[in-house]
Formats: C-alpha cells, structure tokens, sequence
C-alpha cells in the first residue's frame, strides 16, 4: 500500500464507519509509516525545479509547494482529493497530498515532538501562500484554500481569525465557480470538524439544504451503495448531528 492509499483509505474509514475505531496499534503503524517515508532534501529540490519553483521560494519568500511529503511520480496524473475530485495543478494536487498526510500525523500523535516540528513548519508556509492566507479565488487556488482549511481545523483550531479568512474566501468565488459540487462538499466536510462557533452558524444557514440532501442521498443509496454515496452520507450526518445541540 502506498503512502497515498493509506491516507485515502484511513480518511474513508474514519469518515465511512459508524464506529471508526483504531486501536492504538493501528495509529501507530500510519504514524511510522508516514514518518519514515518524509521526503529527503533531495526529493524536494527535484520536484520544485520540475515544478519551475526551485528551492520552493518566489520573489517573495512564498513556499508554495509541500516540503515533507513530496507526491511521488503517478505516471504522469494528479493525486486526487479525498472526495474524488481530480486536481489540474500540482499546487492542488501536491498540497492536498502533504496537508491530509500531516493532518493525520495531528490526530494520531499530537504533542510528539515530530509532530509539532512539521505542524509548525507547515502552518508557517501557508500563511505566506495565495491559496492559505490571501483572498485569492483563482482557479485551484480556491480548492486549495479549502484543503488548507480542513487542516487548520485538526492543526489551529484556535486560529478563528485565519480560519474565518478561507470560509470568507469560499463564501466570495463559489459562485464562479463552474463545476462546484465537489467543492461544495469538501466545505460541508469541513464545516463537520471546524470549531462550534464557526461551524454552527454556518452549518444554521445550509439547516434545510442538509436535509433536503440526507434524504436524496439516501434515496441514491438504496439504488446505488457506492463509497461516494457512503462518504456524502457521513458528511450529512456529522453536520446534521452538530445541529442538534
């Protein structure tokens, strides 16, 4: 299993399962895994000359690009989201392949000395990016924005200003946007998992759309038990759960 299924399969299974349950063997096993497959030097330094960013800085100090976990070659394709969503760009695809991986890292061993190291460090290099700090709606930079925000949920929670900043930047350009249905979902996603007084209100304003969807999913389900309609269902769910108290 590669360093990408297992982020995509512990992702679905924590998402997908009424009782997502991993004993503390399991978190163990995906936190060595990860750790020892963190990208060298040297396999940085390669992927942003073929990217065109060497040394992953801009003109001015931007670090655009992962630099702990580097997405290994795929033939060519794009590393696709947790929700199926397949990227144009390496800065989404890229970003979102080291972001789930550390979120992960977050959730199952936090206060590690190791973990700490690469969340600061993480955290430093997008609040000096486009897609992490700055109002920008352009092309994957919107999508981007939104994996960044899910992270800063399990990493910065108490960031409340800094996570409000991409929610207003969703609420800006969704209407741009010209295929938003997966986006729109990775928001509900995150609105599961963001902190109470952000979430809530946010979750208040969509109360009847998230219904009116837990009965259609529902309806797709007894046609058509697919993992997608597995993943909208916990997503409904989660977000329908916070309304409640």
């Amino acid at each position: 299993m590669t360093l990408y299924e297992l982020m995509l399969r512990t992702n679905h299974h924590l998402l997908c399962n009424r009782k997502p349950y991993l004993t503390d063997a399991q978190k163990i096993y995906i936190v060595k895994r990860f750790l020892s497959a963190q990208s060298s030097r040297e396999e940085c330094e390669r992927f942003w000359r073929s990217v065109r960013f060497p040394g992953n800085r801009d003109s001015s100090g931007r670090r655009m690009y992962p630099e702990f976990f580097i997405p290994p070659y795929n033939d060519g394709k794009k590393y696709r989201s947790i929700l199926g969503q397949m990227p144009a760009t390496h800065i989404f695809s890229a970003n979102l392949y080291e972001l789930e991986i550390v979120r992960l890292l977050v959730c199952f061993a936090p206060g590690e000395m190791y973990t700490d190291i690469i969340t600061e460090q993480t955290l430093d290099r997008l609040k000096n990016t486009f897609f992490g700090s700055e109002d920008d709606g352009i092309c994957e930079c919107f999508d981007t924005s939104l994996v960044v925000l899910r992270f800063l949920a399990a990493a910065a929670p108490d960031q409340t200003d800094w996570i409000q900043s991409r929610i207003d930047v969703y609420h800006k350009y969704f209407s741009q946007k010209l295929r938003p249905w997966q986006t729109e979902w990775y928001f509900r996603l995150c609105l599961s998992e963001l902190p109470d007084e952000i979430a809530i209100p946010e979750l208040w304003k969509q109360q009847n759309e998230l219904y009116r969807l837990r009965t259609q999913i529902q309806t797709e389900a007894d046609h058509d038990n697919t993992e997608q309609c597995a993943l909208k269902a916990s997503i409904l769910d989660r977000c329908i759960a916070r309304l409640a108290y």
